[in-house]
C-alpha cells in the first residue's frame, strides 16, 4: 500500500509530482484544525506537512497512533510539539536551508521601504495625494540612505548570514550578534567577482546603541519570553529601525508601540505577530509599522526549494517501501 501524505499547509506542484511518481499519494486538500485527527486515522496518512498555520500539538500526536513522519515547510517548529513527537518515534523535520534567500531579500525590502517612508507614502497618495501633494512630499524629505548605516542581525544563522550578503552589498556596516563569538567569514556570491568579507559577533548590549537598523532572525523563545522588550528598546539608538521577520513574541508588541508613539523607535516592519492569524489591529493600522502577512518564505523560487527539500527527506524515510 501506498504511504498516504497530507500536505495540509501545500506543496509546490513539481514536488507534490515528484513525490507521486516515486509512488507516494499526496492530498493537498486542506483540513481544518478540528478535524485533523479524524481525517489522519480515518483516511490512513502517515506523513503530515505543515508550514505554520497547521500545529500538531501532543494531544493530536497521542490520538493518531499511525503518524510516521512531520514534515515543516519553514525554519521555525514552535507550532510542532517536536520533542514529544519524537519521543513517540515520529520523524521531525524542517527545511532549513531552502528559504534564506527569501527571507533576507525581504527584510532588505523592508529596509529600503523604513528608510524612505515608501510604506506609509503607499498608504497615504491615493488618498491624499492628489490634494496634499506638497504636504506629503515634505513629509517623506528626511529620508535616510542606507550605505554607512550600521545593522545589527540579531540570530546569525543561515537567513542572518545571508541578510548580510545583502547589507554588505549595499554599503552597510554588519554588526552580527550571536552566542558564538568566533570570525564568520561571508561570501558575497556577487556574480563573476570574488568577494569575502569578515565580521565579528558581539553581545545584544554591545550592538543595540550602535544599530541604525535592527534585523530579527531568532527563534521563539522556549520560555515564551520576548527577546527584545522595553529594557532592550531603552538601550537603542534614538529613531532606530526595527525588522522582525522572525517569530511574532519576539519583540514585545506593547513595548513596541510604546516607542514607536515616543519617537524611540522610528518605524518598524512586521512580518511576524503573537496572535497569528488575528494579529492585534493596532499593529496593524499604526502609521510607523510596516505590516506583511507572514511572507518571509512566500517565494516562487523558495517555495520550490522547499518542496524539494521535504520530498528528499520523504524518500530517505521510505527508501525501501516506496
Amino acid at each position: 500500500m501506498s504511504v498516504k501524505i497530507l500536505a495540509n499547509d501545500g506543496i509546490a506542484d513539481d514536488a507534490k509530482a515528484r513525490l507521486e511518481e516515486a509512488g507516494f499519494v499526496v492530498d493537498t486538500n486542506k483540513r481544518e484544525q478540528e478535524d485533523l485527527a479524524d481525517v489522519i486515522n480515518n483516511e490512513g496518512f502517515k506523513v503530515v506537512l505543515v508550514r505554520s498555520a497547521t500545529k500538531i500539538r501532543k494531544d493530536l500526536i497521542d490520538v493518531c497512533p499511525g503518524l510516521e513522519m512531520i514534515g515543516r515547510g519553514g525554519v521555525g517548529m514552535d507550532n510542532i510539539d517536536v520533542a514529544y513527537a519524537r519521543e513517540k518515534g515520529i520523524t521531525v523535520f524542517n527545511t532549513p536551508a531552502s528559504s534564506s534567500q527569501a527571507v533576507a531579500e525581504l527584510a532588505m525590502a523592508c529596509m529600503f521601504s523604513l528608510a524612505r517612508g515608501v510604506f506609509d507614502a503607499n498608504r497615504l497618495m491615493p488618498e491624499q495625494g492628489a490634494t496634499e501633494f506638497k504636504v506629503l512630499k515634505k513629509k517623506y524629505g528626511k529620508g535616510i540612505e542606507l550605505r554607512g548605516k550600521k545593522i545589527a542581525i540579531i540570530g546569525f544563522g543561515r537567513i542572518g548570514q545571508f541578510v548580510a550578503r545583502y547589507a554588505i552589498s549595499a554599503g552597510m556596516e554588519v554588526i552580527p550578534v550571536d552566542i558564538l563569538r568566533d570570525p564568520i567569514q561571508i561570501d558575497l556570491q556577487l556574480p563573476g567577482i570574488d568577494a569575502v568579507a569578515t565580521v565579528t559577533p558581539v553581545s545584544m548590549e554591545e550592538a543595540l546603541p550602535q544599530a541604525d537598523f535592527i534585523s530579527l532572525h531568532i527563534p521563539a523563545q522556549p520560555n515564551g519570553e520576548a527577546v527584545i522588550g522595553e529594557a532592550q528598546l531603552n538601550e537603542m539608538k534614538d529613531g532606530v529601525r526595527i525588522i522582525n521577520l522572525a517569530r511574532g513574541g519576539v519583540i514585545n508588541e506593547e513595548a513596541l508601540l510604546a516607542a514607536l508613539d515616543s519617537g524611540k523607535v522610528a518605524c518598524a516592519a512586521l512580518d511576524v505577530f503573537e496572535n497569528e492569524p488575528t494579529p492585534r489591529e493596532d499593529l496593524l493600522k499604526h502609521s510607523n509599522i510596516l505590516s506583511t502577512p507572514h511572507i518571509g518564505a512566500a517565494t516562487v523560487e523558495a517555495q520550490g526549494r522547499i518542496g524539494h527539500e521535504i520530498a528528499d527527506n520523504i524518500e530517505a524515510k521510505y527508501a525501501v517501501t516506496a
